[in-house]
């Protein structure tokens, strides 16, 4: 049975919200201790390599509840994944959506009180880390890793993942010798955390077994079986080998 996700703001509503790109965000000092600071409470901005004034002030931006940053991670076949700053009266939350035109969206991750996650497994973001030729959006491999890793939650990941998260972070100017913090956003997101995944040969999906994901379905289960084959694609290299 899917996840309930009633309680997430749908993505049309975003349509009439004070949404900003957040693209510019991305070369900021301070724009990933600030992205990651969920998942790495109590660790300090200087294990990124930044001053904890400006981790601070970037927090402060992507809170601000006149400008909700949006960021688009383009897939194969016009799929992406939107990543949305959602700062209401109250608290922000992120929702995550898996995003295609023409077909309905797909909810990956929110951080709302309904906590909905994790939305990828390992093979998934590896396999996206690489952006089409001449697409629009966040293309830059390191930034696309960085920017959804609080969507993975995956006790698989393999031992490989550390060094290449580390090295994302070493290019966004965190200090050498940051595998430790690596380690640590590997571990989930707090609300949700590192979950089994298995992949169903027969539905050609990888389904999750956290109590809160939505992808305790197969991706796509509810589309058309051209749009589903195209969504697969949109993956290729997730599927693992025989």
């Amino acid at each position: 049975m899917g996840h309930n996700c009633g309680m997430v703001m749908a993505r049309h509503w975003y349509s009439s919200a004070p949404v900003v790109d957040g693209l510019p965000l991305l070369g900021e000092p301070g724009f990933w201790a600030a992205h990651l600071v969920d998942p790495c409470e109590g660790v300090s901005p200087e294990a990124f390599g930044v001053d904890a004034a400006d981790a601070g002030a970037m927090l402060e931006r992507l809170h601000d509840k006149s400008a909700w940053p949006v960021f688009e991670v383009p897939l194969e076949g016009g799929f992406s994944i939107v990543l949305h700053y959602n700062s209401g009266e109250e608290y922000t939350s992120t929702d995550c959506f898996l995003v295609r035109p023409g077909s309905s969206d797909a909810v990956l991750a929110s951080t709302d009180q309904d906590r909905i996650g994790p939305g990828l497994c390992w093979p998934e973001l590896a396999a996206i880390l690489h952006a089409p030729d001449g697409a629009a959006g966040v293309t830059d491999s390191y930034a696309r890793l960085l920017l959804l890793l609080p969507v993975l939650g995956d006790t698989g990941t393999p031992a490989e993942a550390v060094n290449v998260v580390a090295g994302a972070l070493i290019a966004q100017g965190a200090p050498e010798g940051c595998a430790p913090l690596a380690q640590r956003l590997l571990g989930g997101h707090p609300m949700w955390g590192a979950q089994p995944w298995s992949f169903d040969r027969e539905e050609r999906s990888w389904l999750c077994d956290g109590e809160h994901s939505p992808r305790t379905v197969p991706l796509g289960d509810h589309l058309p079986r051209q749009q589903r084959a195209e969504l697969e694609a949109s993956l290729a290299g997730a599927e693992p080998d025989a």
